[in-house]
């Protein structure tokens, strides 16, 4: 589950000293926010929030001032400058989404493998790596010839690539052995420049513009290396043995790389490595703490490690989306099981759920029971739930609704719902104030736990007086 709302002070730790050579930006430069990484756009830092499917904008001094929601912003797991400013967003099933600083989607498209991770030096060129976010435990082989890297154009064409995948012993372990994160442009004469590191290996390579291995360096984190295996199954879970080793790249303001990467085999400590995009020497290492979920530059080029939970947590109400809520477009107008077109005018005046789901979405089963429990905690003249079919069989849908019995109405969206409001999966919720806004964006089910979270949310809107 991941719930995005509609629309003080961080402490900062000195990291390391590590001046940059040109001259420093004015204000902080956000490098990473957990274990994605940020973008500079318009003189502010972006980054991806996930657990709350938004994209989140920090000022010089790292206040969060704004965030970015959208349906199609399920869970963002990396942000870049795309240039003519707008940002390039990874989901984590490896959409690439391009949006301007308003939030307004420009152009999606699809992974061109299971799922990709994109980077972008502020042009119009765009590389992708298979993402170390979401690595299937087994996956189709894959040709020897087939390309590590893939470019792209700002339309999300693949036009070529760069270098070749690692072939492993195990062939069907090929996407994991080549997972890995990728950043593009920095230093001299290298706004065409490639690096790569894999998930799974103590790895950082430079490439050319042609796919030519420039550098590789390595964090000497082990005396050997061996491509992951398989260990002996518990049950029906497969089991793999590998280290987590490679998490984010960025190339920062001062035209050098930062890698953040496991400092364990787990990856549950974390540690940012400065490396010169010349040499491929890594002049400064800092181990982060178990706090320190952000990274930064200083106005004097210095990395600096920051509490990004206590700066999200910050925020304040009227930076989120703006000052108003947005409101919830386009309206329904659909038919109910009886034949009758039920508009969303309809709700007015009343908080009201805009619940979307299928028959064959298994979380929906579970979510059913839930959403009319909720449903008879308030009365009708506060609160309602619409809750809108996107079944093709209207036999199944029917089976559905006559095991569950919902309570609330049900409305037949004919297999075009995720065409029109743009959503990445089911069940997909939208909460709505009293008149059509969005309160918030609920991604997947989360559970009872969930569901309390929503209860006291409506309750707290329910007392707002409908003018």
């Amino acid at each position: 589950m991941r719930r995005a709302l509609g629309a003080g002070a961080v402490l900062l730790a000195a990291l390391a000293s590590c001046r940059a050579p040109a001259s420093p930006p004015s204000g902080f430069t956000l490098l990473f926010l957990g274990r994605s990484p940020a973008a500079s756009l318009g003189g502010r830092s972006w980054a991806p929030d996930p657990d709350k499917s938004r994209i989140v904008a920090f000022d010089g001094r790292l206040h969060v001032v704004r965030e970015l929601t959208n349906p199609r912003l399920a869970t963002p797991m990396a942000v870049a400058s795309l240039g003519g400013g707008r940002l390039l967003v990874t989901e984590r099933t490896g959409e690439g989404v391009v949006l301007d600083t308003t939030g307004t989607v420009v152009r999606e498209w699809d992974s061109p493998d299971v799922a990709s991770l994109y980077a972008a030096g502020g042009g119009p060129r765009v590389v992708a790596t298979r993402s170390p976010y979401y690595v299937p435990q087994v996956a189709a082989p894959e040709a020897d010839t087939a390309p590590l890297i893939r470019v792209l154009d700002s339309l999300g064409h693949v036009t070529g690539g760069l270098a070749v995948i690692r072939r492993p012993a195990l062939p069907i372990l090929t996407d994991l052995v080549n997972a890995g994160a990728v950043a593009t442009g920095g230093g001299e004469g290298a706004s065409s420049a490639v690096y790569f590191a894999p998930l799974v290996r103590d790895e950082i390579r430079k490439y050319s513009s042609g796919g030519q291995l420039s550098w590789m360096v390595k964090r000497g984190l082990y005396r050997s290396e061996a491509d992951p295996v398989f260990l002996p199954a518990k049950g029906s879970e497969l089991r793999v043995r590998n280290a987590l080793v490679s998490v984010a790249l960025v190339v920062g303001p001062d035209g050098r790389l930062y890698a953040l990467g496991g400092d364990d085999s787990a990856a549950t400590r974390l540690r940012v490595d400065v490396v010169d995009t010349a040499t491929g020497t890594i002049v400064a290492t800092r181990r982060l703490g178990p706090r320190e979920s952000g990274v930064a530059l200083d106005p004097k080029g210095r990395l600096v490690a920051f509490d990004g939970d206590s700066a999200l947590a910050a925020m304040a109400p009227g930076e989120r989306s703006g000052n108003e809520r947005e409101l919830f477009a386009p309206a329904f107008a659909l038919p109910d099981l009886h034949g009758d077109t039920v508009s969303q005018a309809r709700f007015a005046g009343k908080v009201t759920l805009v619940n979307f789901w299928a028959s064959w979405c298994d979380p929906c089963r579970e979510e059913f029971p839930l959403m009319a429990q909720l449903y008879r905690e308030f009365g009708r003249a506060d609160f309602e739930i619409a809750a809108i079919s996107d079944d093709v069989d209207h036999g199944k849908m029917l089976a559905f609704v006559a095991q569950y019995h919902p309570p609330f109405p049900i409305l037949l969206g004919g297999g075009r719902m995720k065409a029109t409001y743009h959503y990445r999966g089911l069940p997909y919720s939208v909460l709505l104030d009293r008149h059509g806004r969005i309160i918030e964006r609920i991604f997947g089910f989360g559970g009872p736990e969930e569901f309390r979270e929503l209860h006291e949310t409506i309750a707290k809107e329910v007392r707002v007086p409908y003018r």
